[in-house]
């Protein structure tokens, strides 16, 4: 960002939903250290219940979404642009491909891509464990958990929060993506209930990935320099992540999370390329195509799998229900910091890169090290097996020790984790206390305090639910959490496919119209307008004009919008590039927002720089019209320049019949 935190932080906090998430945090915490038994049967039994009433609910999800996904991508609606269409995207394709999947991808990706594989190769779902069979569905079933399923989750929340904030220039909120099915009331208690959702389901999938960070991590520091296993460190751990998760998230994107997620990237990479070369390399590539091969043909019978007639539910509960869980209570997490940093790139764009860059690491990681450890095991170590089954903390360390190195190799792999433990607490933070707050623009971030409590409350959660039950506990919490967001998701669908379809409509309605519409005394009149200069001369004549003309005539609008029930302002605005504008604003319930906005720009003449001076011109006053009828968002249409007050008002009429026709 152009900006730092510091210098973009908006208005306060959603007192509402800020409260209300940390007293559901605050309760879940406190009866979790209180009695840790009863809390674990309570989660256990929810846990059951969820899974044999919405089983199929999340398993039916997932696939809905990429479909849906996917659809938009390539439909008419693809090329629609995260932004004005001006807008550039802000960073590199390697600082956003290294924040995409930094903040959708903790350590638990260390901690599962050798744990899952081991397990689906010791006790699959069906069939006998530890053949052939068993072997190529392990690194499949591991990759199917962590691939496209959950992404195109991210993908959904991503797109639609960037569309409604940076196109439609609400919040950046979850709220917005409903405002086409409930208008209005998005901006009250209904929007602070969801938001609320939004950030509870973010706290306990966070909690969960630090969780399983901590355990991981504290084997790997008693492993390089002995350090005992235990809650004592654990809780150390917690510690660090709050306080440098603080200190990330208060230095801003630019300085704290990208140039992590990049370093994050690199280490990473030449970790698992060290593991290749000095492996079995052979096997590894032969395996890697293999698992690709095996990955899409069998993907959509896999995707509708709900074993209905061989129902394993404890295999169920602790993978693929858990995983869907997790990514949905991620989802608005991960969504809004994508949205956050893919501001300029269109819709299929963004699809592509949300779906197609995270998992392309994703099957390099998983592949390379679950068939590494399978091999190890075929090789005739079951002592691995064991370990890496029943205690998974272990098993990505124990894996390294059979590598070259290995106390430089499990150093790095150490702070890889604490780097991937780091980025995904400080984005975390940064994401639950902007859901939290009230911001002015999209660009905007809460205020360094708010972003401190969500770091501590995370902390606090991680702790509480170690002592119920360690990762197992946050695994079925995170079960439980997932599923009121789930259906929140859904509406995020329908709210993003109504937007996107009434912009279409309103494009095609106005090309259909035209400018022929308007009465031939008014266009001539326009005529004769256009071939006389200005009056004005300069940005300073055209900000005179604006305040003196523009602005009372948009006020007026704007009170007889008010007095016929809509939500309707006039208010002076300056933009990213400093130039200066009056916008009218009307909401209406179930519709995309009335945005009609004049700006000033400096015009050159034709011919200037050769035999007048190159700042020789004249200024225009732009119509751009947002949510009546533009195919861009921000694309300027003609000049009002000179127009009356009673001219003026004409034409935001005009402009707003249009809007309510389309």
């Amino acid at each position: 960002m152009a900006r730092s935190v510091q210098a973009a932080s908006g208005g306060g906090p959603r007192r509402r939903v800020l409260f209300g998430a940390l007293l559901g945090v605050l309760v879940v915490a406190l009866w979790a250290m209180a009695g840790p038994a009863s809390a674990a049967d309570t989660i256990g039994s929810l846990v059951g219940w969820t899974s044999e009433w919405f089983g199929w609910f999340y398993i039916a999800f997932a696939t809905v979404v990429l479909v849906f996904v996917l659809a938009i991508a390539f439909s008419r609606y693809g090329r629609v642009k995260l932004g004005p269409e001006h807008s550039a995207p802000q960073f590199s394709t390697f600082a956003w491909a290294s924040m995409l999947f930094a903040a959708g991808i903790g350590t638990d990706l260390m901690f599962f891509a050798v744990a899952e594989p081991v397990t689906q190769y010791l006790a699959p779902p069906v069939g006998e464990g530890e053949t052939v069979e068993a072997a190529r569905e392990a690194t499949v079933w591991t990759l199917f958990h962590y691939g496209i399923n959950g992404w195109g989750m991210y993908a959904l929340m991503g797109m639609a929060l960037a569309y409604f904030a940076y196109r439609m220039n609400m919040p950046l909120a979850i709220r917005s993506a409903l405002y086409p099915v409930f208008g209005r009331r998005v901006h009250g208690a209904l929007g602070d209930g969801v938001d609320i959702a939004a950030v509870l389901g973010t706290i306990f999938g966070v909690a969960t990935s630090l969780g399983i960070g901590v355990v991981q991590l504290n084997y790997g520091l008693y492993v390089l320099f002995g350090i005992p296993e235990g809650r004592t460190a654990q809780l150390g751990l917690i510690l660090l992540a709050v306080a440098v998760a603080t200190v990330s998230a208060v230095s801003g994107i630019d300085r704290g999370i990208k140039r992590l997620s990049q370093l994050n990237v690199i280490l990473a990479l030449g970790l698992a390329g060290f593991i290749l070369v000095t492996g079995n390399t052979a096997f590894l590539l032969n395996g890697l195509v293999l698992n690709v091969g095996d990955f899409v043909s069998s993907f959509p019978e896999r995707t509708m799998q709900t074993f209905a007639y061989d129902r394993p539910d404890a295999w169920l509960n602790g993978w693929t229900l858990f995983f869907w869980a997790w990514w949905i209570a991620w989802a608005s997490f991960v969504g809004l910091f994508l949205a956050r940093i893919s501001r300029g790139r269109t819709i299929r764009q963004f699809v592509a890169g949300t779906l197609l860059l995270p998992f392309s690491y994703i099957l390099m990681w998983v592949s390379i090290f679950g068939n590494s450890a399978i091999d190890r095991i075929r090789q005739g170590d079951a002592a691995f097996g064991d370990t890496a089954m029943n205690t998974p903390e272990r098993g990505f360390y124990t894996l390294l020790m059979d590598y070259p190195a290995f106390p430089f190799v499990a150093a790095i792999a150490t702070f890889i984790g604490l780097l991937f433990y780091v980025t995904s607490a400080d984005s975390g933070a940064l994401v639950m206390a902007n859901l939290s707050s009230r911001l002015r623009q999209p660009q905007d971030d809460a205020a360094p305090p708010v972003r401190i409590i969500w770091a501590v409350a995370t902390g606090v959660l991680t702790a509480a639910m170690l002592v119920v039950g360690g990762v197992p506990a946050l695994q079925n919490a995170t079960i439980i959490m997932g599923l009121p967001f789930g259906f929140v998701m859904v509406l995020v669908m329908v709210g993003l496919y109504r937007a996107l379809r009434q912009e279409a409509d309103r494009a095609s309605s106005r090309h259909r119209v035209g400018p022929s519409r308007r009465p031939a005394a008014r266009r001539r009149a326009r005529l004769r307008r256009r071939r006389r200069e200005p009056v004005a001369t300069g940005r300073e004549g055209a900000d005179q004009y604006l305040r003196e003309t523009v602005r009372p005539a948009l006020a007026e609008v704007a009170a007889e919008l008010r007095a016929r029930g809509l939500r309707s302002e006039a208010r002076w605005i300056t933009d990213e590039l400093g130039r200066t504008a009056v916008e009218l604003v009307a909401e209406e319930d179930g519709r995309a927002p009335f945005r009609y906005r004049i700006q000033s720009r400096d015009v050159t003449r034709q011919g200037a720089g050769v035999r007048e001076p190159v700042d020789a011109g004249y200024p225009r006053l732009d119509v751009h019209l947002r949510g009546a009828g533009s195919r861009g968002s921000d694309v300027a249409t003609y000049d009002v320049m000179n127009y009356t007050h009673v001219q003026l008002i004409d034409d935001v009429l005009e402009q707003y019949e249009r809007h309510v026709g389309a």
